[in-house]
């Protein structure tokens, strides 16, 4: 009996020392929630835990002209940038939980003053500003705060602007802007890598009434967009949105979209790229019924933030052209985006898509420093970028001389 007792208490122990350990699996712009792939999500995760690399402003390649420099730092895990009237930079974050604002009060194009607007958010991604209002979007619910440029440095107390939007976190921090219409637009994406939903406020682009009312689901078959913006003279929206995982490295393109009027659909889950039937819903629809990309990108580079060029700054050749941050691939063999596209217009389409600023990725050694997320434009016509990798956001500026 008692060599039986020892055997048993031997397997248990052996059992339970082959158990994986438990690791975070909270899910990126491109990431899946597929069971099998967990020996990869791991990987992944351990590789976020190294050391960062320094910042290395000298590594990024731009056009001649053009230099990039630190407008601030130490603002953890920067994502989504607005601009007040004022000058006032808002910084959303994701996995921090805080807004921050921040102030070049010397018009030195550094931001000397920070302040943390709120902490412990649920994933505060998405910042927009109104009349004198901040807004930021948590997973489920929008909030105002209220003449915010006086409130600052006394962590205001915000309104509830909307509280009904999905709880789902895969997916679920969300980009948010002000439209030509004076509507909140905001996104939800879909609730998986690769799924049916539903409900159909997944997949798609909502507005609302500043006040919170009037939701309405504007476009669908939209995976995960992270970045909006409409053409300064058109007026009419362009997103980008990510592709789907566990394709392979080089399949479906991540996407660059132009819907000029309401009630477009963009294909997912059934289309991916305008042209490539998804393996497992491909069959219930044709790309045929969907609106293609304005431009397909590469696999997994997961664009996100994007902005038309409107200053006076750049030459002329920058002007009503889209800038775009392409954040970088997580999960790919070979790492693909961690740079700033510039896509260029004829009309509305786009007739080509080339790097502006590159050198945040070592493709020799495959070492990252940084990972560009969204572009405001500043009143002299430079660009600020941020970095949620870097924690820091830069100014990229241009000068003929």
């Amino acid at each position: 009996m008692k060599n039986f007792l020892l055997l048993f208490s031997l397997y248990l122990l052996t059992g339970l020392a082959c158990q994986a350990p438990a690791t975070d699996s909270s899910p990126t712009e491109n990431s899946s929630e597929a069971a099998p792939k967990a020996e990869k999500v791991a990987n992944e995760k351990k590789k976020e835990e190294k050391a960062k690399p320094p910042i290395q402003l000298d590594k990024i390649k731009l056009p001649k002209g053009f230099k990039i420099e630190l407008f601030a730092e130490n603002i953890k895990n920067a994502r989504s940038l607005r601009r007040s009237e004022a000058g006032t930079i808002f910084v959303g974050s994701m996995k921090a939980g805080n807004v921050y604002a921040l102030r070049d009060e010397n018009q030195d194009f550094k931001a000397e003053k920070k302040f943390v607007i709120d902490k412990k958010l649920n994933r505060p991604n998405g910042v927009a500003y109104r009349n004198g209002s901040l807004y930021v979007a948590e997973i489920s619910r929008i909030l105002r705060y209220d003449d915010i440029e006086k409130n600052m440095d006394k962590e205001p107390e915000p309104v509830v602007v909307y509280d009904k939007y999905p709880t789902e976190d895969h997916h679920g921090w969300k980009y948010i802007n002000f439209g030509p219409d004076g509507k909140l637009y905001v996104p939800v994406g879909a609730p998986c890598n690769i799924c049916e939903s539903e409900d159909p406020i997944f997949n798609s682009i909502t507005r609302i009434d500043p006040d919170g009312t009037n939701l309405e689901i504007i476009q669908t078959g939209i995976r995960n967009t992270v970045g909006f913006t409409w053409h300064p003279l058109t007026k009419e929206l362009w997103f980008t949105d990510n592709g789907r995982d566990w394709m392979g490295d080089d399949i479906p393109g991540c996407e660059l979209n132009h819907a000029p009027k309401d009630n477009m659909n963009f294909g997912y889950p059934y289309c991916h790229q305008g042209n490539l039937p998804d393996p497992e819903f491909g069959e219930k629809r044709s790309c045929d019924e969907f609106t293609p990309p304005a431009q397909v990108l590469k696999a997994h580079v997961a664009p996100l933030g994007l902005e038309f060029y409107t200053g006076q700054q750049f030459p002329a050749e920058y002007q009503n052209q889209i800038i775009v941050a392409e954040h970088g691939s997580w999960n790919r063999e070979k790492k693909s985006g961690y740079r700033l596209m510039l896509a260029k217009l004829k009309g509305d389409k786009v007739v080509s898509y080339i790097p502006f600023a590159e050198g945040w990725l070592n493709h020799d050694t495959q070492e990252v420093w940084g990972r560009p997320v969204d572009v405001e434009l500043l009143s002299d016509g430079s660009i600020l970028v941020s970095d949620d990798y870097a924690d820091v956001v830069y100014r990229i500026s241009y000068s003929a001389s």
